[in-house]
């Protein structure tokens, strides 16, 4: 009988080589982006299943946009293309994405009597309290950014 893989040799590739390290997974951006697709997710249901189907659009491209992100920081593909700003591109996908939920939500809970368009609207408004968080604490990440940048700028033109 062979012995079973010593403890330091890591296990083949397969699906677990798709799944995101938990490291990313306890980290608050992590959680934030997972928290977005799986409310997007479940408010796509719902607009599906109910008479407010023309709002089904919205969660389905916030759905596939925090999903790509998600994806895209858990494999640090934001480390590897710098050419691309993705704490302002975060920043404006997550305001976006709560005023549009904010008012689809409205207008599914008032203008539709259905149970599925409640719950949507129910879970919209769940959704763009998550969204603001996002964009709040993106926010300022994205200052800390920006006043990095300008205390360098400064310097470098007094030495040309």
């Amino acid at each position: 009988m062979e012995d079973p893989e010593p403890a330091g040799t890591a296990p083949p590739p397969g699906l677990s080589s798709l799944l995101p390290p938990r490291e990313f997974l306890r980290s608050r951006k992590g959680q934030l982006l997972l928290a977005e697709s799986v409310l997007s997710f479940i408010i796509f249901i719902c607009y599906i299943a109910s008479l407010a189907a023309s709002f089904m659009m919205a969660p389905l491209l916030e759905f596939l946009l925090a999903l790509f992100l998600f994806f895209a920081y858990a494999s640090k593909l934001n480390e590897k293309f710098k050419g691309a700003h993705w704490p302002l591109a975060d920043f404006l996908r997550c305001v976006t994405a709560a005023i549009i939920y904010f008012a689809i939500s409205i207008a599914a809970v008032s203008k539709y009597s259905d149970g599925a368009s409640k719950a949507a609207g129910v879970f919209g408004f769940a959704a763009t309290i998550v969204f603001a968080i996002d964009f709040y604490i993106t926010f300022n990440d994205l200052v800390t950014f920006l006043k990095q940048g300008s205390s360098d700028s400064p310097e470098g033109r007094k030495t040309e």
